[in-house]
C-alpha cells in the first residue's frame, strides 16, 4: 500500500431520537443558524417540526434556505452564500440527504470566501475556512455526512464537480435510521447502487499489497448486497434501515481508502450526463459502471476475477481470469436490475445526439482515472457512453 494520513473530524451520532442531542451540539458554535433542506420531505415526515423545535428551545435565531436541488445548483449555493453574509450566521444545519449536505459544504466555505463560490469547486480557489456546520441525515447514499466532498451543479454551463477541503467536513452529524423510513423505494434503491459505486472506485486503486483494505470493501458490498432485496420489500424495517444507513457513512468516510487512491472515472463520466441531462446520480451510476468494469477489464483482469469470486461467488474453476470477471460483472448488473436500478441511458430517454457533449464536459480537465494508473481519453469515455445507451 501507499504512505498516507487519514484525518475525519467528523463526530457521528447514531440512533433512535437522537435529533435531541442538538441542544447541546448547536449552541457551541453561535445563535445565528442557517438551517438549509431540500423540497419538504422533511416537513411531510414531520423531521422539520422536531429540528425547529429544538432550536426555539435553545432561542436560535434561524435564516432558512429551502428547495436545495438532487443535483445541487450553484444558484443555490449563492443564494446561501448570501443569506450567510448578509445575516452574520454562525451556523449552518443540513436536514437532508447527500445533496443537501454537499449543498451547505459550498455555502460554508462560500461564505468565508471574498469571491464567487464557483471558484472553490472548480479549485480556481482553495477553501482554507468555512462556518461551521452540522447534519441530520435523511438518506442512506453519498456518505457525505462523514467526508469533506462535495457535488455542485452550474446548470447554466452544464458542468458539474467534485471538491472539498479540509474546512467542509461537518463538526458532526446526526443519523437516525428512523429519518430514512419515508423514503420511497426508489430513492431508498438509488441510496444503495451510489454507496456500492462508492466501494467499487475504491476497490480499482493504484496500490499494491491491500489485503485488509480490499476484505473491509468485499464486507461492504456483500452487506449491501444481502440487505437490498429486504429492504425494498420492508422500507420501514428499522434494522434494515439502521444496516444500510451505516453502511453508506462506511462506504465513503475514509477508512475504506487508507493506503492507496481510488478510481472516480465513473462518477467522473456519470457527472457529465447528468450536467447535461439532470439526471439521478445513482442512476447514471448503475447504467455506467458496468461497461466501465468491461471497458477496463484487461487493466488488471485479476482484481476484476477477485471480485467475483468473493462477492459474487462466481466458481473459476476451468475459466480464464477474463471469464471470471465477465461473470462477474454480469451479476452485477443482473444485481441492481432485480433491485430496480435502470440499466441503459435509454431509460431516461437518452440518445447518442449529445455522447461528443458529454465527453467533452468529462474531459475538461484531461484525462481521468486512477486504476492501476490507468487514464481514460476522449474515445474511452465515447466508448463507455456508446456502450451504455
Amino acid at each position: 500500500m501507499n504512505d498516507f494520513t487519514f484525518y475525519n473530524p467528523t463526530k457521528l451520532i447514531f440512533g433512535k431520537g437522537q435529533v435531541e442531542q442538538l441542544k447541546d451540539l448547536v449552541p457551541q458554535y453561535g445563535k445565528k443558524v442557517l438551517l438549509v433542506y431540500g423540497g419538504g420531505s422533511i416537513k411531510k415526515s414531520g423531521l422539520y417540526d422536531q429540528v425547529t423545535a429544538v432550536l426555539k428551545d435553545i432561542d436560535a435565531e434561524v435564516f432558512e434556505l429551502a428547495g436545495v436541488e438532487p443535483n445541487p445548483r450553484l444558484t443555490t449555493v449563492r443564494r446561501g452564500v448570501d443569506i450567510c453574509k448578509e445575516e452574520g450566521i454562525d451556523f449552518l444545519l443540513a436536514v437532508g440527504g447527500g445533496s443537501v449536505i454537499d449543498c451547505t459544504k459550498a455555502i460554508a466555505a462560500g461564505a468565508k470566501y471574498d469571491g464567487d463560490a464557483w471558484d472553490l469547486v472548480t479549485k480556481k480557489a482553495f477553501a482554507s475556512e468555512a462556518l461551521p456546520f452540522g447534519t441530520v441525515l435523511t438518506l442512506a447514499a453519498t456518505g457525505s455526512e462523514m467526508n469533506a466532498g462535495s457535488v455542485i451543479t452550474n446548470w447554466e454551463t452544464n458542468e458539474k464537480y467534485g471538491w472539498g477541503s479540509p474546512v467542509t467536513f461537518p463538526q458532526f452529524s446526526i443519523l437516525d435510521p428512523e429519518n430514512t423510513f419515508t423514503v420511497p423505494k426508489n430513492h431508498t434503491i438509488y441510496g444503495m447502487v451510489d454507496m456500492m459505486s462508492h466501494v467499487f472506485e475504491q476497490y480499482f486503486h493504484n496500490a499494491t499489497n491491500t489485503p485488509l483494505q480490499d476484505r473491509m470493501c468485499e464486507s461492504v458490498l456483500k452487506v449491501v448486497i444481502e440487505t437490498a432485496p429486504k429492504l425494498i420489500n420492508d422500507l420501514e424495517n428499522y434494522e434494515l434501515r439502521e444496516t444500510i444507513l451505516y453502511s453508506g457513512t462506511i462506504a465513503l468516510n475514509g477508512m475504506l481508502q487508507m493506503g492507496y487512491n481510488g478510481d472516480w472515472g465513473s462518477h467522473n463520466i456519470e457527472h457529465a450526463v447528468s450536467a447535461v441531462y439532470d439526471i439521478p446520480h445513482a442512476g447514471g451510476l448503475a447504467i455506467l459502471f458496468p461497461n466501465w468494469m468491461k471497458h477496463n477489464l484487461n487493466v488488471n483482469p485479476a482484481r476484476f476475477a477477485q471480485l467475483a469470486e468473493r462477492v459474487w461467488n462466481v466458481d473459476p474453476e476451468g475459466k480464464t481470469q477474463e471469464e471470471v470477471a465477465l461473470e462477474g460483472i454480469e451479476k452485477l448488473r443482473e444485481f441492481w436490475s432485480s433491485i430496480g436500478a435502470p440499466s441503459r441511458l435509454a431509460d431516461y430517454d437518452i440518445d447518442d445526439s449529445k455522447l461528443d457533449l458529454i465527453a467533452d464536459k468529462a474531459m475538461a480537465n484531461g484525462e481521468f482515472g486512477n486504476f492501476n494508473n490507468h487514464k481514460l481519453n476522449k474515445e474511452d469515455t465515447l466508448s463507455i457512453l456508446r456502450a451504455s445507451l
